[in-house]
C-alpha cells in the first residue's frame, strides 16, 4: 500500500513538472516581406475536425459515453489516407483549418500526422494544445502520450502565426491531462491597408460551461478589437456548440446523451452585422457513444464560421462523408473582403 501511494506521487510530481504550460501569446512565426490579399477576390476556407484520424464510423469513444480507446493501427492509417486524399481532391482552398492533429501520438500509432497532411506549395503553422506525457485513463488501458494540436495550412504567406492561449483551466490535478485550450491566428496584409485575420478555434467540449464561457468571451473581445480597427475576420472550426437559435435537436435526440451536453452559442453574443456561416441542412458532428450507424447515431452542427460584418459571404457548404474517417465532416466556406 504505501509503495503503491510513493508511486502514484511520484507520478503526480513526474506530471507536473512536464506540464505543458505556454505563455498566453506565443509566436510561432513572423515575417517581414508577407503576402499581400488583394480585396474583392473570391477565397475559401475549409474546416475539419480529423479527429486524429482515430475516430472514423467503427468507433466509440470512452469519454463520450462508450468503451474504446483507439481504433486499430490498420484503420488508423486507412483514415489518415483518406484524409490526405480528400485534402488533396481539395487542394486549391485558400486556407485549411484543421483540429485535432496528432504528432507522434499513442492513441495514432505514433503517426507524424502533419507530415502526412501538409499540402504541398502552402504555408503551416502548428499551435499544440494538447501536450500530455503520459494520460492514466481509462484503466486498464490508458490512452498514454499524447501531442495534438490546431494546424493551419495557406497559399498566402502570413505575416504572423500567432498561438492565443485561452483563459480557463480545469482543477488540479485534472488539468495536468487535459488541453490546454487556444486559437491560432494568422495575419495578413489586405491591399486597401488593413489586415485579414484568420482564426482556426477548438472550443472545450466536456466542461461544466465555465470554460466554454471563458472562451467564448475572450474570442468575442479578440475579433470585435481587430474588426474596431478596419480588419476583416473570419474564425472558424469545432466549437462544440451548435450555431445561435439552431434546433439542437435537428439530427437526433442529443438530450439524451449523459456526456456530452449540446448547448446553443447565445444569440446575443455577438453585435449586429456579424455572421454565423453554416449549411443547416448537413450534421458536421457525430456522436461516439457507439459505432456510427445512419438514422441511429445521434448528429448535431459544432463547426462553424464567425464572419466580421465587412467580409462578405459567398457560399457555405458541409461535406457528407457519412463520417467514415472522422467524427466531424469538413465545412467549407468562399467569401470576398470588402473594400
Amino acid at each position: 500500500m504505501v509503495a503503491a501511494f510513493m508511486l502514484f506521487t511520484a507520478f503526480i510530481i513526474y506530471s507536473t513538472i512536464t506540464y505543458y504550460d505556454p505563455p498566453q501569446e506565443l509566436v510561432l512565426y513572423e515575417n517581414a516581406r508577407p503576402d499581400t490579399i488583394h480585396c474583392d477576390l473570391d477565397l475559401n476556407v475549409l474546416s475539419w475536425n480529423i479527429g486524429y484520424a482515430g475516430l472514423g464510423d467503427d468507433m466509440d469513444f470512452f469519454y463520450d459515453g462508450g468503451k474504446r480507446v483507439r481504433d486499430t493501427r490498420q484503420r488508423t492509417l486507412i483514415n489518415l489516407d483518406s484524409i490526405h486524399a480528400f485534402l488533396r481532391r481539395n487542394a486549391l482552398q485558400s486556407f485549411f483549418l484543421i483540429q485535432e492533429i496528432d504528432i507522434r501520438s499513442k492513441r495514432s500509432y505514433y503517426f507524424n500526422e502533419m507530415d502526412t497532411l501538409a499540402m504541398p506549395a502552402t504555408f503551416t503553422a502548428l499551435a499544440p494544445n494538447y501536450r500530455v506525457k503520459f494520460v492514466p485513463i481509462p484503466p486498464p488501458v490508458p490512452m498514454g502520450s499524447v501531442n495534438s494540436g490546431l494546424f493551419s495550412m495557406s497559399r498566402y504567406l502570413p505575416e504572423s502565426s500567432i498561438r492565443y492561449g485561452y483563459p480557463g483551466k480545469f482543477n488540479w490535478p485534472v488539468r495536468l491531462f487535459n488541453l490546454r485550450r487556444c486559437m491560432l491566428v494568422n495575419r495578413y496584409p489586405t491591399t486597401n491597408g488593413k489586415e485579414f485575420i484568420l482564426i482556426n478555434t477548438h472550443m472545450s467540449a466536456f466542461d461544466d460551461g465555465s470554460l466554454k464561457k471563458q472562451e467564448m468571451q475572450y474570442l468575442k473581445d479578440f475579433v470585435q478589437n481587430e474588426y474596431q480597427k478596419g480588419n476583416y475576420v473570419v474564425t472558424g472550426g469545432d466549437w462544440n456548440q451548435s450555431p445561435p437559435g439552431f434546433p439542437l435537436t435537428r439530427f437526433g435526440e442529443v438530450f439524451k446523451s449523459e456526456s456530452f451536453r449540446l448547448t446553443n452559442i447565445a444569440a446575443d453574443i455577438m453585435p449586429p452585422g456579424w455572421k454565423w456561416a453554416f449549411d443547416p441542412e448537413t450534421p458536421s458532428n457525430r456522436y461516439l457513444n457507439e459505432p456510427y450507424t445512419l438514422g441511429k447515431t445521434s448528429r448535431c452542427i459544432l463547426d462553424i464560421f464567425l464572419v466580421s460584418p465587412n467580409v462578405e459571404v459567398l457560399h457555405n457548404h458541409t461535406f457528407d462523408l457519412n463520417f467514415r474517417n472522422s467524427d466531424h465532416n469538413p465545412i467549407q466556406m468562399s467569401f470576398r473582403l470588402k473594400k
